[in-house]
């Protein structure tokens, strides 16, 4: 098991890769804990941003929303410019008031299909929360209740379309496991990658 102190410095040590950001996806399915993983780390790096990619999909677009990121986020950011998003209000059903998001040394982003094909070019690291998809789904409509039953039912429809057609899990740097304290960084499924060595190598 590792200090997330100590994957925070390796996190700060790999090169820059959205212009100045080392940008950091947190994937894994709906329910698998990615959030919470996601705000702990950040606190880990001393307050980083995290972009939430439920700021950016909307109930038209559960995963349509490549090319909202592009143009909002990872292009503003890969010039070394301030992105300018308007985060989705779920209980509104509309894009609220725009949001500032200055480019920073270690930026998080989170959600499911942080780590799809379209990102990735922009990717430092690429972590995935490890979990059953069953069983992640069922913790997710546990956490929300009853009220959002039927939105589950169609958003586990849109997940499984979404990973058959472009999966993350295959390219995954750094494998996150939920241990009864803290969390386990096993090395992913991307071996060739330099982020999986550095950041789950036994030597600091």
């Amino acid at each position: 098991m590792n200090d997330l102190a100590d994957r925070a410095r390796r996190l700060r040590s790999l090169p820059p890769s959205c212009g100045p950001v080392r940008l950091i996806a947190v994937d894994g399915h709906a329910g698998s804990g990615k959030s919470t993983f996601a705000n702990r780390l950040a606190a880990s790096l001393g307050g980083a941003p995290v972009l939430h990619l439920d700021d950016v999909a909307s109930h038209e677009e559960l995963f349509a929303w490549t090319d909202r990121l592009r143009d909002q986020v990872l292009g503003p950011l890969s010039r070394g410019e301030p992105a300018l998003y308007a985060p989705y209000d779920w209980a509104a059903r509309r894009f609220g008031p725009p949001r500032v998001l200055g480019p920073a040394p270690v930026m998080l982003i989170e959600g499911v299909g942080a780590g799809r094909t379209a990102v990735r070019p922009f990717l430092a690291a690429l972590l995935w929360i490890d979990g059953d998809s069953e069983a992640s789904w069922e913790r997710g409509r546990h956490r929300d209740g009853p009220g959002l039953s039927e939105f589950w039912d169609g958003w586990t429809a849109a997940e499984q379309r979404h990973f058959a057609d472009d999966p993350s899990y295959p390219f995954a740097d750094v494998v996150i496991r939920r241990m009864p304290t803290g969390y386990m960084w096993l090395e992913g499924c991307h071996p060739t990658a330099v982020a999986s060595r550095i950041l789950t190598d036994s030597e600091a």
